[in-house]
């Protein structure tokens, strides 16, 4: 009997302690998870306020560029990149800064670029007036033919384009009335496929407003080749090595310099120029294991340089950083 009872007394000892056990574990996760919540919520505010300040130095950059006015080309301190720096770097520099770096700012890394949006073609430009231009419906089809694209894409394009932004009650009631894009990988809306968006990345942008020259200082041969339907590739190709010695002032400058004929640049034939208006800001933060990247769309006129939109990419957990970014 007295076995019995000191059996039993064992029993409820043990199941004491494996309560007690589980209560623990169960309170200690919940406390891990609440300190782990707390600081991926602390890391995205932190990302959030360095990425919004990362957006406001481009701004700074591109309107100091459109003070000194002159056009817009690649040698110009908006177009080189910002190659992956630590962020304690730029508080270093600041002589007016004062605050403690701590181990967050020293693990966090930032680079960047900004692009010029008028390098590309802008999809926009198809539909004028409620109707498909003839001019850049014939640019878009050099460079579809230049990269081998189907041509019946292109006319699926345009027509879905002209539906979508046909701002008619009629149309607007209609169930059937595509979305506007807002991004190149958006007009597999419009009737594209995922592999002629790819392939037409590096060439075509969509910008929210239609009528907007190419920037022949920034724009790559293939560009400059689809909007001047008088130049060969071969002369576009020129065109961007001459640029590399001297970049061009005026439209004149560029056409002097591959000794092209007048016609070739006729106003209202085409639509080039030597400045530009709208620009793309990206941006990379890296705090830790956590990456952000961020993509806005900016438009300069004059000193003014307004976000016309803003896009963050989801954070996600970054692979191996190099060994150089560690350092």
């Amino acid at each position: 009997m007295r076995s019995r009872d000191r059996g039993a007394a064992l029993l409820a000892a043990m199941l004491t302690v494996a309560l007690v056990a589980t209560f623990a574990a169960a309170a200690l996760w919940q406390q891990w998870r609440s300190v782990e919540v707390e600081a991926a919520e602390r890391a995205r505010v932190q990302a959030a306020w360095v990425l919004t300040g990362a957006l406001d130095w481009a701004r700074l950059v591109l309107r100091e560029d459109g003070r000194s006015g002159g056009p817009d080309h690649l040698g110009e301190p908006w177009a080189v990149p910002l190659r992956e720096a630590r962020l304690s770097s730029f508080l270093a520099a600041d002589r007016s800064n004062t605050a403690d770096t701590g181990p967050e700012v020293l693990e966090a890394f930032l680079s960047g670029q900004i692009t010029d949006l008028q390098s590309k073609l802008n999809a926009t430009n198809l539909v004028a007036e409620g109707k498909v231009s003839e001019r850049d419906l014939r640019s878009f089809a050099r460079l579809f033919e230049l990269l081998g694209l189907p041509a019946s894409e292109l006319d699926r394009l345009a027509e879905n384009l002209r539906f979508a932004l046909d701002t008619s009650g009629s149309n607007r009631s209609s169930p059937m009335a595509p979305l506007v894009p807002q991004q190149v990988e958006q007009l597999v809306w419009l009737g594209l496929s995922e592999s002629t968006v790819a392939a037409l990345q590096p060439y075509v942008t969509v910008l929210p407003t239609g009528n907007t020259w190419v920037n022949l200082n920034t724009a790559s041969a293939e560009v400059i080749y689809a909007s001047l339907e008088a130049l060969s590739m071969a002369d576009a190709q020129r065109l961007v090595t001459a640029r590399e010695s001297s970049f061009f002032r005026t439209v004149a400058d560029a056409k002097n310099a591959i000794g092209a004929p007048d016609a070739a640049f006729a106003d209202g034939q085409v639509n080039v120029n030597v400045s530009s208006r709208f620009f793309e800001i990206r941006s990379r933060l890296r705090l830790d294991q956590l990456v952000v990247e961020e993509r806005a769309v900016v438009q300069r006129d004059g000193l003014d340089v307004r976000i016309l939109s803003r896009q963050r990419v989801t954070p996600e957990v970054a692979a191996t950083a190099p060994e150089a970014a560690r350092r």
